[in-house]
């Protein structure tokens, strides 16, 4: 049996760092891929040692998160105690290195195993960890789908009925090369039983849209629109029963776009808010609740034409800050 090993920081793992594992694997019969973290790193270890783990079925994916030296200057006994690390992580002897960057020689001679460098050029793919923290939207094409919901933007669509929220929110989608997650409320208020409104139907309507959330995510750009949220959900919820939930969904959205009612309402057969006073009330009642969460919201008015624009220049900004900050 051949053992092969290989360790790398993955600050965040991207295609290149897959690609990379996936060759090593295909070149020895079992692969240890360490995870190397230190507490101030910029992303948590625990969560790209998740990723990886997801990111590779079948491989053996390991995390070290002791604050040990760097590079060889920062102490005499840096290769001693990178072997110890290497040895003990692998649980046995190691047969084969692998990596992509010269360090892998050294490594190798210390553990007594062959190394064995793969693409040191990055010819397959193009990329790196700082280029990718520098600016994610830039190099969105190099993260698998496992990491980009942690880079991804997130805008919902809010406001009372008929503002056009499902409209812009698809238009949104296909102006950014990206998906948008439709409104499952309105599917679950078309199929449910006849009868009251329950708070089971609207624990079942957030559930509903977190899972087609995370299902969509790792297959959008990096801003996912979204048509409502379970932070409306709880604004229906008080308008449908009288009661809402006082405490703030866990999964604030990074923008609230509120399409204001300047537009006229239109009955499609499953809409509830045809008096104008009970459609003002509800739009109230979006501000209020975007404003008690501290959500970030922006206004939107005009004609098609105009919110559309004030949308665009909006996601414009908000990508242009993750490509400064890299959050």
């Amino acid at each position: 049996m051949t053992r092969g090993f290989l360790l790398g920081k993955f600050l965040p793992p991207h295609a290149g760092h897959r690609f990379l594992a996936q060759v090593a694997a295909g070149l020895c019969d079992e692969l240890t891929v360490l995870v190397c973290s230190l507490p101030d790193d910029p992303i948590p270890g625990s969560l790209r040692h998740g990723w990886m783990t997801a990111m590779l079925p079948g491989v053996r994916v390991l995390h070290h998160d002791r604050i040990v030296p760097q590079e060889p200057a920062d102490h005499p006994d840096f290769w001693p105690i990178w072997r110890r690390i290497c040895l003990t992580a692998q649980g046995g002897p190691i047969d084969v290195v692998f990596g992509s960057e010269p360090y892998v020689h050294r490594l190798a001679a210390e553990v007594g195993a062959r190394p064995v460098l793969i693409d040191p050029e990055r010819l397959a793919f193009p990329t790196s960890g700082t280029a990718v923290r520098r600016n994610p939207p830039g190099q969105w094409r190099f993260l698998p789908p496992e990491v980009r919901p942690h880079f991804q933007r997130r805008i919902v669509l809010v406001g009372a009925e008929s503002v056009g929220k499902s409209t812009m929110a698809q238009s949104l989608a296909a102006e950014f090369d990206t998906l948008y997650v439709p409104e499952y409320g309105r599917v679950h208020d078309a199929h449910r039983a006849e009868g009251p409104w329950t708070e089971a139907d609207f624990a079942q309507i957030m559930a509903g849209h977190r899972a087609m959330r995370r299902a969509l995510a790792g297959q959008a750009g990096p801003v996912l629109f979204e048509d409502t949220d379970p932070l409306l959900t709880q604004v229906w919820q008080g308008f449908l029963t009288g009661q809402a939930p006082t405490e703030p969904p866990p999964d604030l959205a990074d923008l609230y776009f509120v399409l204001d009612i300047d537009r006229p309402w239109i009955d499609d057969g499953t809409r509830y808010q045809g008096d104008p006073a009970a459609r003002a009330a509800f739009q109230a009642a979006v501000l209020a609740q975007l404003d008690r969460f501290g959500a970030n919201r922006v206004l939107i008015t005009g004609d098609w034409a105009e919110r559309r624009a004030l949308c665009i220049r909006a996601v414009s900004r908000l990508l242009g800050s993750s490509a400064r900050t890299g959050t």
